[in-house]
């Protein structure tokens, strides 16, 4: 009998909502659940489930690289039980299942009931809006949709996740309401395409009239939007984000690139002189947003020139927030079926160091701007070396930089314990190129 489970959860933040959602069915059952940190040799553990990541090559290897951990655990008599499933699990149930033996169950991307039926119990669909949460208690992420109807040369995500699909407003609504009941005060809004949102359900786009019923729920007091296709942007999201207090002054906005060969290869649905007015439009509509982008250096296409192009690029605009990866074929993908792969690892490397290395001075400059300003944040954790661990709105949780606020060793540490969860006024004192050092005033 299955009376304590561990969950795993790889990849991105919509698997974590994912796992959150069988984890509130389960914790409605009668299974101890433990934590996802916990020593399998010691947590007396007697299944462990396993949601995967299949998106590019790291994240595959690193959710094999899981796989067998638990296996190892199993065959060392600390675990009887593995359940498989998300990406990986979807895209390469056949193959894993001759692979990996030991698993006692594949499942796929959509098919968390199999799962807590496989431990024994039956979905509850009065529990469908809830969620048991593993982020801090004050923050939350809404997955709005499911899957993606781009093509974009190099990604997996429609071959693995489907074509897309909105959640409806109501279910949302729902959703939130019930994620604020339990001390939900950030929610941060996820999709594969969080701008397609409404097409397929309402023939419109509806994310910025979503936004704004998000706002009204009570308790909610930061919204943030990640994961936002630039190719026909839906600028009424702006107006809102620049008139609703609640709305963060933040967009994720992935924009691969600049140069309109390599752009055209990706199949991006943008070229660059449309990705220079959306930009300019988005600083002109919101002029204090905070902007984080990622990039793709390497793709087939990518000259020395272009290259060069994103690099003038970046320096020009100077985003708040840039991240960047090397090409990698992904099978199954456009890319890896027309386009050829003919840039060395080295030079692919070499760019990316060069890029990184410019957005390191260019936050560095964002992040000293910042010092001597009085600014709000949340209060994320208190670290075991006594350092409180807070965001702004600038920030999001994760991916982004901290604002480190050192505590007073003289006062109980309960007192500082209690303020997590919590908004209060800081002056920021100093910074580096990743966070910011500040005070509480």
């Amino acid at each position: 009998m299955i009376e304590r489970i561990q969950l795993v959860t790889l990849g991105c933040s919509k698997n974590r909502v994912d796992s959150e959602h069988l984890l509130r069915q389960i914790f409605s059952s009668e299974i101890e659940i433990v934590p996802e940190g916990a020593d399998l040799v010691n947590a007396n553990v007697h299944a462990v489930l396993i949601n995967t990541c299949g998106f590019i090559k790291d994240a595959k290897e690193e959710s094999v690289s899981a796989i067998l951990e638990a296996v190892d655990a199993k065959i060392r008599g600390y675990i009887s039980k593995i359940f498989v499933f998300g990406c990986l699990s979807q895209r390469y149930r056949e193959e894993l299942r001759v692979e990996i033996p030991e698993v006692d169950g594949f499942f796929g991307a959509f098919s968390i009931d199999l799962v807590l039926e496989a431990l024994g119990k039956k979905w509850n669909n009065s529990l469908n809006n809830q969620r048991l949460l593993t982020t801090p208690s004050h923050y939350a992420y809404l997955k709005i949709s499911e899957g993606c109807d781009r093509v974009c040369s190099y990604c997996a995500i429609p071959l693995i996740r489907g074509v897309h699909k909105s959640v409806p407003i109501d279910d949302l609504i729902i959703e939130a309401n019930y994620l604020a009941s339990i001390g939900v005060k950030e929610l941060i809004v996820v999709a594969q395409d969080t701008t397609y949102y409404g097409l397929d359900l309402y023939r419109e786009r509806k994310l910025a009239s979503l936004l704004e019923k998000l706002s009204l729920v009570n308790g909610i007091e930061w919204i943030r939007l990640l994961y936002s296709y630039p190719a026909s942007f839906p600028e009424d999201v702006l107006d809102l984000m620049a008139n609703n207090p609640k709305i963060c002054k933040y967009i994720d906005i992935p924009l691969q690139h600049i140069d309109d060969k390599v752009l055209s290869n990706m199949r991006r649905s943008i070229d660059g002189n449309g990705t220079r007015a959306l930009i300019d439009k988005i600083r002109s509509k919101v002029p204090d947003v905070a902007l984080r982008t990622t990039m793709i250096v390497g793709h087939p296409g990518e000259t020395e020139k272009a290259f060069e192009r994103l690099l003038d690029f970046v320096q020009e605009y100077r985003f708040e927030r840039l991240g960047a990866f090397t090409y990698s074929p992904e099978e199954g993908t456009w890319g890896d079926a027309n386009l050829k792969d003919s840039i060395s690892k080295r030079v692919k490397q070499q760019r990316y160091d060069r890029l990184m290395e410019l957005q390191s001075s260019i936050s560095l400059d964002h992040n000293l701007s910042r010092v001597g300003k009085k600014e709000r944040v949340l209060i994320d954790s208190l670290s075991e070396d006594g350092i409180l661990i807070a965001r702004s709105a600038k920030e999001s949780p994760e991916v982004d930089g901290e604002i480190l606020i050192g505590v007073d060793n003289l006062l109980p540490k309960d007192n500082y314990t209690n303020l997590i969860g919590k908004f209060v006024d800081v002056t920021i004192e100093s910074a580096n190129e990743y966070d910011l050092l500040a005070k509480i005033v």
